[in-house]
């Protein structure tokens, strides 16, 4: 019998994918922003270092 609150290890590999996937697609939406104008940036609410910051594949 299943335990109750216990998660299978499909359901935890698929977490764990869905996870990375959005780690993925928020760099590439950093590195896209990166590309526009401080001006432009400012306008929408971002900061340039802070885009930078969250660009790197890896962070500690």
């Amino acid at each position: 019998m299943a335990q109750v609150g216990r998660r299978g290890y499909f359901r935890s590999a698929l977490d764990a994918f869905i996870a990375a996937r959005e780690r993925q697609a928020a760099r590439y939406v950093n590195h896209a922003l990166l590309k526009l104008d401080d001006e432009t940036l400012k306008a929408h609410g971002y900061d340039r270092e802070t885009l930078r910051r969250n660009a790197m594949p890896f962070s500690y």
